[in-house]
């Protein structure tokens, strides 16, 4: 009831709360740890090289597993898929609180059981948002699961950094890490409550992948997806190493994502609730444009004041962009060949091509400062790296939504 005073008068059945629910529990624990566990690996090793090595073998597996995950979901069930996802999940933070202080020595273990467990949770977590919403409720679902993310980014590396500060050695790492897997024990229990839903059929991923020569709209959201990886892969873990070798305070690492989600908050409110279909492009355009501007404030010169005033202006900005855009995705893929039959395989190669805009970005991270001096090679990286959201707009700027198209 308060949901829809706030937000409006939006349909939510039982299956979309709890799948809000899962969503939310999801962000609070990465806002927890996700960060965090960058930081306990460069604290152990010292080498931008070594945490760009976990995080390109995390976007490695993750698709690779996307694709299992696909014929699993076939197969079996898509809440399976997903609770086996959340499963892996709560298993990687066993295994860091299990290696400790010898974790740096298993990064490809580490980042190969994140990426299994993102590939099953988030190929489930978006064939179910495909199947419980509909175009009427979708741009309320992505930007509420914004807000429940900016509410868990506000509160979640604060709270995460704070203790992390103020215990002794790693204690508080061995604190948030197992707050995170107990999260994920409850998102475990609360999948059992999803209605099953199998799905009938043979894996057409291959078929699927060729149907971007058929139609332009499908071919166009791809490309926009590696467009998107490109600056995700590496801006994923960079601003907050960069943040820490500002300050050298896990609390810092907590004041970033205190205002950069404590901002996101009242932008994705905004942005579920008054960017419409006819001012999408709009929308996606100011985003764009906005991110693209903001990496000027680290190209420059990196200082943790200017580290936070990004932190604000990507809060304003991804909203626009993502809210509007992850909804254009859903609508090209619900108007494409056969969605009812192939909406799976369609998820699974939408995901596989933003994939391939994270390995392009990292691998492009890690062969230039093995090659060039980091600090004079860094700034360039940035503002080539930057502009992958920019080039969203025109990709998906001429998308027309129209008739279910028929082969």
């Amino acid at each position: 009831m308060i949901v829809r005073k706030v937000l409006g008068d939006i349909p939510l059945t039982r299956d979309l709360k709890l799948l809000l629910i899962i969503g939310g529990l999801y962000s609070i624990s990465a806002a927890l740890s996700n960060t965090f566990v960058n930081i306990f690996l460069w604290k152990q090793s010292g080498s931008f090289f070594e945490i760009g090595l976990y995080n390109i073998t995390i976007v490695i597996f993750q698709p690779l597993t996307f694709i299992l995950a696909g014929k699993m979901a076939k197969v079996i069930d898509r809440v399976i898929v997903l609770r086996i996802g959340v499963i892996c999940l709560a298993a990687f933070y066993l295994v860091v609180l299990m290696v400790g202080d010898a974790a740096s020595k298993y990064i490809l273990l580490l980042g190969a059981i994140l990426g299994i467990g993102y590939g099953f949770y988030w190929l489930a977590y978006n064939v179910l948002t495909f199947e419980i919403t509909e175009p009427e409720n979708r741009d309320f679902f992505n930007g509420f699961l914004g807000i429940m993310s900016s509410l868990g980014g506000m509160l979640g590396p604060f709270l995460a950094g704070y203790i992390i500060t103020h215990t002794f050695k790693n204690i508080g790492y061995s604190i948030i890490f197992g707050i995170s897997m107990l999260l994920f024990a409850i998102a475990v229990v609360l999948s059992f409550f999803i209605k099953r839903r199998h799905a009938h059929g043979k894996y057409y991923f291959w078929r699927i992948i060729q149907e971007r020569k058929n139609n332009r709209n499908w071919n166009k959201i791809l490309l926009a997806h590696i467009c998107q990886g490109w600056r995700e892969g590496t801006f994923t873990f960079i601003v907050s190493v960069f943040i820490f070798i500002s300050t050298g305070s896990e609390l810092s690492l907590g004041t970033f994502g205190l205002i950069n989600s404590g901002i996101g908050l009242f932008t994705y409110y905004a942005a579920s609730r008054f960017i419409k279909k006819e001012n999408r492009n709009k929308a996606i355009l100011l985003g764009g444009l906005g991110l693209f501007v903001s990496i000027f404030l680290l190209i420059f010169k990196v200082t943790y004041f200017n580290l936070l005033l990004y932190g604000a202006l990507i809060a304003v900005f991804y909203p626009l962009l993502l809210v509007p855009y992850v909804s254009l995705s859903y609508d090209v893929i619900g108007t494409s060949w056969k969605a009812a039959e192939m909406r799976v395989e369609y998820i699974v190669v939408r995901d596989l091509y933003l994939n391939i805009g994270r390995v392009l970005s990292i691998l492009l991270f890690l062969i230039s400062i093995s090659f060039f001096n980091m600090k004079q090679i860094i700034p360039y990286l940035l503002f080539i790296l930057g502009a992958g959201h920019l080039f969203i707009y025109f990709l998906v700027k001429d998308i027309e939504m129209g008739v279910k198209r028929q082969k």
